[in-house]
């Protein structure tokens, strides 16, 4: 059986290559002024393989592992990384009525015309700030809870004292 050093390590440098791929992923629909299937779809590849990076070893180690090392810095821990995933989900709100919208009026498919997403629906500007807001609180409460989590790697694993 693995040591517990071993599986703490490699779910760090797992978590850790995630951050990359959410930053590309971002860079990839930030850089295009009009988002179109295929970058959609690319978009979304990359942001899906980071949150499997995170979220498989989040389930399969790290909370069946929590209880059995309980402490106040891994409360906090797990706070801010169910604040991230609670704000993923208010992302999740706004764009799949977002999507919804866009692919009613085959904005993906036809980028023939200058069209303002915000006339398409009544409601587009609450959605996009519902995605802008989940989007930019996921990634804060994951930066926060990620570098409590080196932290606590560091801590626990290094000889320090």
């Amino acid at each position: 059986m693995m040591s517990e050093y071993v599986v703490a390590t490699v779910v760090t440098l797992l978590v850790t290559l995630s951050f990359p791929l959410y930053l590309y992923g971002a860079w990839i629909i930030i850089q295009e002024e009009v988002v179109t299937w295929n970058l959609l779809i690319r978009h979304l590849k990359y942001v899906t393989a980071g949150l499997v990076l995170t979220t498989v070893p989040m389930l399969v180690w790290m909370v069946p592992n929590a209880f059995n090392q309980f402490s106040p810095l891994l409360a906090v821990h797990m706070f801010f990384g169910l604040q991230a995933y609670a704000l993923l989900l208010v992302a999740l709100t706004g764009i799949v009525r977002i999507f919804q919208v866009k692919r009613q009026h085959n904005l993906y498919h036809d980028t023939s015309g200058d069209v303002d997403i915000g006339e398409l629906h009544e409601n587009m500007g609450a959605w996009r700030w519902r995605l802008r807001i989940g989007v930019f609180g996921y990634v804060g409460c994951w930066i926060i809870a990620y570098l409590i989590g080196l932290f606590r790697f560091v801590l626990r694993f290094t000889f320090l004292w």
